[in-house]
């Protein structure tokens, strides 16, 4: 009965000690850079501006490259274009209505064969979404989060200007889908 129980144990034990340890990293809104692209329906008007992460924002990984959970924050009322006008216009109701919903949110469901998988929430709407990404370690403690991801601003009730809800738009129509692109800087 002994030997049975401590090859129980020594089972046991083996198991737990091949079981990865997972690591947390906070994501580093400083050293994150988020660029957002638009496009006109027709012609090559293109506007793009940034964006920064919001404080809080957090990654799961069991090895430098083994992505298990995510947290990101973007602080929506930090949308930046070099046109003062654009820029108050894209803050607005109209799009973002950042005084109503300042932060937008992308939690994690898992990473495959370089997908991201998970539910964004912009503009109080929450949507699944599938994002490529690139993890590279930096160093030791730091983790760098590389994409580009294309989302379409109707599934989040942004509607102004899409030919898709409104007629005779002309050269005023603005494409449903925007490009997100991502280089996303994590420490522990």
């Amino acid at each position: 009965m002994k030997v049975l129980l401590g090859s129980l144990l020594v089972l046991l034990l083996g198991a737990t000690a091949q079981q990865p340890v997972a690591l947390t990293y906070t994501l580093n809104p400083a050293g994150s850079r988020l660029v957002w692209t638009g496009y006109a329906e027709a012609g090559s008007y293109a506007p793009s501006g940034t964006l920064r992460l919001a404080p809080g924002g957090t990654l799961v990984a069991t090895s430098a490259t083994d992505l298990r959970a995510a947290r990101v924050l973007v602080d929506v009322r930090t949308l930046a274009h070099d046109n003062p006008t654009l820029q108050n216009h894209l803050r607005g109701a109209d799009f973002f209505d950042v005084t109503h919903f300042p932060t937008a949110l992308f939690e994690l469901d898992r990473v495959a064969g370089g997908q991201a998988q998970g539910h964004l929430t912009l503009k109080g709407q929450t949507r699944a979404v599938q994002v490529p990404v690139t993890i590279t370690p930096i160093g030791p403690d730091s983790l760098l989060l590389q994409g580009t991801m294309r989302l379409d601003r109707t599934q989040f009730g942004i509607n102004y200007n899409s030919s898709s809800f409104f007629q005779n738009l002309g050269s005023y129509a603005i494409r449903n889908d925007f490009q997100l692109t991502f280089h996303l800087k994590a420490g522990r």
